[in-house]
Formats: C-alpha cells, sequence, structure tokens
C-alpha cells in the first residue's frame, strides 16, 4: 500500500526453565507502562506459548521504523535487558516482517 510507514516486531523469548513468570515480572516493570504511553505503539501484545512454557512470543506495531528505534533506545531500555537478561535462556529471536 502507498505511503505505509508502519513497522512490526515479532519477538521470541526462551526463558530459562520455570522462569517465564520472572521475565513477565520485569516485562511489566519496564516495558508495559512506556509502551501504554506511548502514543507511537498501536499494538503490543505479550503473549505465552500454549506448546512451551518457557517460550513467550510478543508482537508490537508502530507506527514507524523511527519511532520503533526512539523507544528502544529509552535510557531505561538497558536497565531492562540486563535484568530480564537474568531469566532468558537465549537471545531473543525478533524477526521484523514486511507489513502486506
Amino acid at each position: 500500500m502507498h505511503g505505509m510507514t508502519k513497522t512490526a516486531l515479532f519477538i521470541r523469548r526462551q526463558a530459562k526453565p520455570g522462569q517465564r513468570e520472572d521475565i513477565r515480572r520485569v516485562w511489566e516493570k519496564y516495558v508495559k507502562p512506556r509502551a501504554a504511553a506511548n502514543p507511537a505503539h498501536e499494538a503490543y501484545y505479550f503473549c505465552y506459548d500454549n506448546h512451551d512454557a518457557d517460550v513467550i512470543c510478543g508482537f508490537q506495531l508502530y507506527t514507524s521504523e523511527t519511532a520503533m528505534h526512539d523507544f528502544l533506545s529509552g535510557s531505561w531500555y538497558a536497565d531492562y535487558l540486563k535484568e530480564v537478561g537474568e531469566f532468558v535462556a537465549v537471545a531473543p529471536q525478533i524477526a521484523p516482517p514486511t507489513l502486506v
């Protein structure tokens, strides 16, 4: 579509065994309130994988790529990554899709 500038992200995060709730707690502390207050976030879904008790899947939709970069470059983000890093098994899989 002409003029479509929205940017989306799919993120799959693998928690250490039994630590998915810890990731959720850290996400709710850092990310959830900022995403909720961010007008450039059109959608943010934090989801539990029904087939793997240690996996979280996320979907984000931003108004633009610039808005995504602005959000992820906030001064709080390094603190979030440090704290959530205690509970993740491997680096997250991040797949920026093309919106069709």
